[in-house]
């Protein structure tokens, strides 16, 4: 074997460093670190002790002199943003071009350094969602990467194979190699001694039959401190490295009050646990599996976000959170004293948009096995904390919740009690099928399915005294249902106008409920009702849902519910007392 020394790198759309600290923990030096964005910038230079500046890696595309100052290094990385791939831009449809032109600047780079006379470079990758893999060509010529002159002064015809890709490209998921989360990306490259890319082998596994079980959330979250703990003496071990240990006093970013509105947990418990076209997510985490992976955007909102449980004994706001930025860092697999640069945003974009360091030190490992190297006896990792330049987020206070989200004036609303395969009955204050904006009316409507040509069913004001009758008979507690619906329950139904305003501020007024609180609690009265039978065959003389013969029982409740709700908002003689 070789002996062991150190190798250089460079690293495009280096972020907060991710790529980047794999290597290092496995003996490599970086040189230089390339990103448009100031705060990634600075987060790299901070723990790096380089001194980059920001730059468009898009200028890389037209200029073979900018190519030519980069450093020539062993290794080469690339992180092209994912935006333009991502699922959750547009459910993946997001407008590709600037994303592919960003690859080819970063392809072109590889094919220049790669085939240069007396190149020094070993190995390159790349990594990206995993939804761009099919975006990738099989190979590019120089032509492709907009090299054909270039290619002709080093004696190559530009339609000659620049770089295999797509062969060489595969899916990674993080958890595989050690992450607490489960994070798959696509990875392309090569390790030019064996030309082609070599997946490393797996450390951990889903089934724990022969590698060591995928590591769990929540025994991420067990390691580190509780975020209200106000006690800070001691010593901490890293989570992911047990032999960093720090002051618990110097762990950074982590001891202040993450939580969440009730209007935003509320609406994000719903985006996951009862979306009118996509299955059904945990809410709160479940942290008996690796962590769902991490995203770019913080939000307390979204389907995507991560929602914790609070350890502060709260109900309603404050009753859950987000994830902390040091726990989204551990998560990712980031030592606890790597730190990161600008406010909280800034961070959290930092860390989601980064690479797992778990992944990247899989592929050092690789560059160095195929390469005749000797592996490092320890991982080379950062024992200082370095605050210099860092605003430290820990405040060790609880948060007053004083300034409630607002949505904005005209916001669409969309909601239904229940979910049976893509079976909906929906109470909208705007036309789903054509996606008008609001018009001052709330509307009920059955959905049949999701997506282009889906059945729907438009349900006057006013059907629901139709179904009393219905219900009262199919219905073993349906006489109690129709009693508890209109004792109590429709008293709580604002006008129309009101029912917009209390959604927009996002709370109730008076005796009047919010709308999304009104459909939470016809759900709970829909479930609290006993069902004898649990689908309705509908007569062909009598057809409610005109779509579907069979219906279940408690869609036929909803439907009642539902429109309910829109009369009464619609309804012109209505006050609001």
């Amino acid at each position: 074997m070789k002996t062991n020394k150190q190798h250089t790198l460079v690293d495009f759309f280096c972020g907060a460093g991710g790529f980047t600290e794999g290597f290092r923990q496995m003996g490599f030096e970086t040189v230089y670190g390339y990103d448009h964005w100031r705060p990634a910038v600075d987060t790299y230079n901070q723990n790096y002790d380089l001194e980059c500046a920001p730059y468009d890696i898009s200028k890389f595309f037209d200029s073979i002199e900018e190519i030519n100052n980069i450093p020539n290094t062993r290794i080469v990385l690339g992180s092209p943003p994912c935006v333009s791939f991502s699922n959750s831009n547009k459910s993946g449809k997001g407008e590709k071009g600037l994303g592919m032109k960003l690859i080819k600047s970063f392809l072109r780079i590889i094919a220049v350094k790669k085939h240069q006379p007396n190149s020094v470079l070993q190995a390159w990758f790349m990594e990206n969602v995993a939804n761009s893999k099919k975006y990738l060509q099989i190979y590019y010529t120089f032509e492709d990467l907009n090299l054909s002159e270039w290619a002709i002064s080093i004696g190559k015809e530009p339609q000659d194979k620049a770089l295999v890709v797509s062969p060489n490209t595969t899916i990674i998921n993080s958890a595989d190699y050690g992450s607490h989360q489960s994070r798959k990306r696509s990875i392309s490259g090569e390790i030019i001694s064996v030309g082609k890319f070599v997946t490393p082998e797996p450390t951990h596994d889903e089934k724990n039959e022969e590698l060591i079980a995928w590591k769990t959330l929540g025994q991420l979250m067990a390691k580190l401190p509780s975020p209200s703990d106000n006690e800070t003496n001691g010593n901490l071990i890293d989570p992911v490295y047990p032999s960093l240990i720090i002051q618990k006093n110097q762990l950074t970013d982590h001891f202040y009050d993450s939580g969440l509105y009730e209007s935003e947990w509320r609406q994000s418990r719903e985006l996951k646990t009862n979306h009118y076209c996509m299955g059904k997510m945990s809410f709160p985490e479940n942290i008996d599996k690796p962590s769902r992976t991490v995203t770019a955007t913080k939000s307390g909102t979204s389907r995507e976000g991560l929602t914790y449980k609070s350890e502060r004994n709260r109900q309603g706001n404050g009753e859950y959170r987000s994830p902390t930025i040091r726990e989204i860092a551990s998560l990712m697999g980031f030592p606890i004293t790597y730190q990161f640069t600008g406010n909280l945003y800034a961070k959290w974009r930092q860390v989601g948009n980064a690479v797992c360091p778990s992944v990247s030190r899989a592929l050092a490992k690789e560059v160095l096995i195929q390469n005749g190297y000797t592996l490092p006896q320890e991982l080379n990792l950062q024992h200082e904390v370095n605050l210099n330049k860092i605003i430290n987020l820990n405040t060790f206070s609880e948060a007053e919740f004083n300034n409630p989200p607002k949505r904005v004036k005209g916001s669409k609303y969309r909601r239904h009690p229940i979910k049976d395969g893509n079976l909906t009955v929906t109470l909208s204050n705007f036309d789903i099928k054509s996606k008008e904006a609001p018009n001052g009316k709330w509307k009920t409507s059955i959905q049949y399915g999701t997506g282009i040509g889906f059945k729907h069913q438009i349900i006057e004001d006013g059907f629901y005294l139709e179904l009393e009758q219905i219900i009262k008979t199919s219905v073993q507690e349906g006489e109690k249902f129709i009693k508890i619906i209109n004792n109590g329950f429709s008293e709580q139904i604002a006008t129309s106008a009101l029912l917009q305003k209390m959604y927009e501020e996002q709370k109730s007024e008076g005796n009047k409920r919010e709308p999304t609180y009104l459909m939470d609690d016809l759900k709970k009265i829909i479930n609290d009702t006993s069902l004898d039978r649990e689908i309705l065959v509908q007569e062909l003389d009598n057809t409610i849902f005109l779509y579907k013969e069979k219906i279940p029982m408690r869609q036929l409740l909803a439907l009642y519910g539902v429109n309910k709700i829109a009369s009464i908002a619609n309804d012109s003689s209505s006050k609001d007392i």
